[in-house]
């Protein structure tokens, strides 16, 4: 890749599970009964023909990995799962007291934290609790995202038996001294043996994260990292860029220093390094970040137009409402966002007392969900239209100036009708949709808010 350009274009930027992204949700939030509302609405015209997805936030871990990035609570005393389970479980009914008839789940995923720090038994009286007052759709997808050193086969057996059948677990890298220094000390046949025994067991769906950018990382480690993953051949790859926020995230992050991570330059070679590996052993590149095999799901979606993004990440098919349950978790109705408190105790008391348990969020006016349309297309598909005068808006043609030069770069390509981006061009697709991001333009942030865009 063009260093000149990676150089020119790493700046700040946001990841576009949403639009707006949270930093430009409206300052006074979203009011309650607007949120209900919202959520009636939106069930009510999607429920019977596409069903809903649901995301469970399961925010325990026993030990703080200092790359993490995601809403946790640190402890060993699993004494918190009962209460916490039996909260969700008043959330999802709280939800469901809204809807005229039964819900249909197209998708349910387990988040975290670390899900399987919960029992088999605990994730056990979760689903059936859920499942109780739901149907699943004939097309349904379950998925969970599992720690390879606390995840049993008992864990992999009881999921299955409630219909899952993909699973997620974090590698990171392999590299002994970069573990030591995020403090996510994992072997690899920890990795293999919960990869084979989800096999044998029946899963037919099985990703691995990769994260490249961590601290003491180098091109060797990935070479090794990714050798070591061609072994095992999961069905998708999550390689994710580092995003290093000690701004935001605080303590785990400041274990290191900067100087301990690669440079942009050698952070885009690893990048380039990876990415060529992977195309080697047959994987397609699907989006920002994701990897598939040709037989996955997630590859067929990219292939048939119908892949997604949104708070969980790429997902193999659309739903417009997405219910957020548990500490944290951020609720989608297409025409809102909402998300719930952020520590586990305050989310149980409003739970508890009641009332869903939202503390910020956003109404999309007209003008978001015109450009949310373009933004989704480019980060799904690398191209979007407004050859339907409903999806053209005033400042169009201002966003279209802003591009010209990546134009001139050969960063992308414009015509009268719509836009794309070429392979080439595929990382730099953050960028592309910050000309679109008419919230994050009216007012550029003062401070750094984002991750480098590259």
């Amino acid at each position: 890749m063009n260093q000149h350009l990676v150089q020119k274009y790493n700046i700040a930027g946001p990841r576009y599970t949403s639009y707006p992204t949270v930093p430009f949700w409206d300052k006074e939030g979203i009011r309650y009964d607007v949120w209900l509302q919202s959520v009636k609405k939106s069930f009510e015209e999607s429920n019977a023909t596409e069903g809903i997805s649901i995301y469970i936030h399961l925010p325990f871990c026993e030990k703080l990995c200092t790359f993490c990035g995601c809403h946790k609570r640190i402890t060993k005393q699993h004494k918190v799962e009962e209460p916490y389970v039996d909260t969700v479980l008043k959330e999802w009914a709280l939800y469901c007291q809204l809807f005229d008839e039964r819900p249909r789940i197209k998708e349910l995923h387990l988040g975290g934290g670390t899900p399987t720090f919960f029992s088999p038994e605990s994730l056990d009286k979760l689903i059936s609790g859920i499942l109780k007052t739901a149907d699943k759709c004939d097309d349904y997808e379950f998925s969970f995202e599992a720690h390879p050193n606390n995840t049993t086969e008992q864990h992999l057996k009881t999921l299955y038996d409630l219909g899952f059948r993909r699973n997620s677990f974090g590698v990171q890298d392999y590299d002994p001294k970069v573990q030591k220094t995020i403090n996510r000390i994992q072997p690899f046949e920890k990795v293999k043996a919960a990869t084979v025994k989800s096999r044998e067991i029946g899963y037919t769906s099985i990703s691995h994260d990769l994260v490249f950018g961590l601290p003491h990382q180098t091109k060797e480690s990935i070479i090794n990292t990714i050798n070591r993953t061609k072994e095992l051949k999961p069905d998708r790859i999550a390689f994710y860029s580092y995003a290093h926020v000690p701004w935001i995230k605080g303590v785990g992050q400041r274990g290191y220093d900067e100087n301990d991570l690669p440079s942009p330059d050698e952070k885009r070679e690893l990048y380039e390094t990876g990415k060529a590996l992977l195309a080697e052993l047959g994987y397609v590149e699907i989006g920002m970040d994701h990897f598939a095999l040709p037989t996955d799901s997630l590859y067929q979606a990219m292939e048939n137009k119908s892949l997604h993004r949104n708070f969980m990440g790429y997902t193999a098919g659309k739903t417009q409402l997405m219910v957020g349950l548990g500490m944290s978790s951020i609720s989608d109705s297409w025409y809102s966002f909402a998300q719930n408190d952020k520590t586990v105790e305050e989310y149980q008391d409003i739970v508890n007392e009641g009332r869903i348990p939202i503390f910020r969020g956003h109404h999309l006016t007209e003008e978001d969900l015109i450009i949310r349309k373009h933004i989704l297309e480019i980060m799904c598909h690398f191209e979007t239209s407004w050859e339907d005068d409903a999806l053209k808006f005033p400042e169009l043609d201002e966003c279209l100036e802003r591009l010209q030069e990546m134009k001139e770069d050969g960063l992308v390509e414009i015509t009268s009708t719509g836009l794309k981006v070429p392979e080439q061009a595929r990382p730099f697709v953050r960028n592309i949709c910050m000309a679109f991001d008419l919230r994050l333009i009216r007012n550029k942030p003062t401070t750094r808010i984002f991750s480098m865009t590259i």
